[in-house]
């Protein structure tokens, strides 16, 4: 059974995820939420694809920042981002399923830092993201 906190993050999610079209449309998954923690992922279709015939930048990235948004915003502040920065250290290919894990560095009254691992189905390393979130103060859902 979850706790308050855990269930408030999960509940704060669910919302998110429920009208986070692009994330859909991606195929997200979330696989664990925790008070400023994420976990996600995705598998990758042909048309994320780029002419290079590996797997655009943007897919690794948006999951990341997709796993970046869940675990800044789950204590129901809603939080932006205010810096990212990507290293890509491996090339996504079509079938790949990747996995992105957000973990919170630093938790403070106005900002947020969160590090994002993505892997692949090999648990190889395909990108590192780092991200510094802004807080609002202001409710995602009512409680």
């Amino acid at each position: 059974m979850l706790n308050d906190k855990d269930k408030v993050a999960n509940d704060v999610v669910q919302h998110m995820m429920e009208n986070d079209f692009f994330s859909q449309w991606m195929g997200v998954e979330v696989l664990d939420v925790k008070k400023g923690y994420s976990k996600i992922k995705m598998t990758i279709r042909k048309e994320m694809v780029n002419g290079f015939g590996i797997v655009h930048g943007g897919l690794p990235f948006s999951l990341a920042d997709s796993a970046f948004a869940f675990a800044c915003n789950n204590r129901n502040n809603l939080s932006v981002a205010l810096d990212v920065t990507i290293t890509f250290t491996k090339p996504v290919n079509v079938g790949d399923v990747l996995t992105a894990e957000a973990k919170e560095v630093h938790n403070g009254k106005s900002t947020g830092v969160y590090l994002i691992s993505v892997t692949n189905q090999k648990n190889e390393t395909v990108a590192l993201f780092k991200g510094t979130c802004f807080r609002t103060g202001k409710l995602l859902i009512s409680q």
